[in-house]
């Protein structure tokens, strides 16, 4: 059961890994796939934490999940407001930003 629940984890990180290196043009996409690996780890966190019977990964893996909401929360408005300057939110046009 733990070999299981690691392997499914480890795959959801390779998922979220692979996406954000294929993936370059969509933002969108690359957020998800942040939080994709963000919650592959939390995961990981909460089964060695029952695994070692410690509490410790589980409190961990709750202040993690509070960054990554507000890391989202920050990530969309910047594209919402990036959207209403440029009218695109293609990865081509952030170089515009470098000033």
């Amino acid at each position: 059961m733990f070999l299981t629940q690691l392997t499914t984890n480890v795959l959801l990180f390779i998922i979220g890994i692979v996406g954000i290196v294929m993936n370059r043009r969509n933002i969108l996409i690359i957020i998800m796939c942040v939080e994709l690996v963000l919650l592959s780890l939390n995961l990981n966190f909460i089964i060695f934490s029952v695994y070692f019977d410690d509490l410790y990964g589980q409190l961990f893996s709750l202040f993690i999940l509070t960054v990554a909401a507000a890391e989202s929360a920050v990530g969309l408005a910047i594209i919402i407001i990036y959207y209403r300057l440029r009218g695109s939110i293609s990865m081509d046009q952030v170089v515009v930003l470098k000033g």
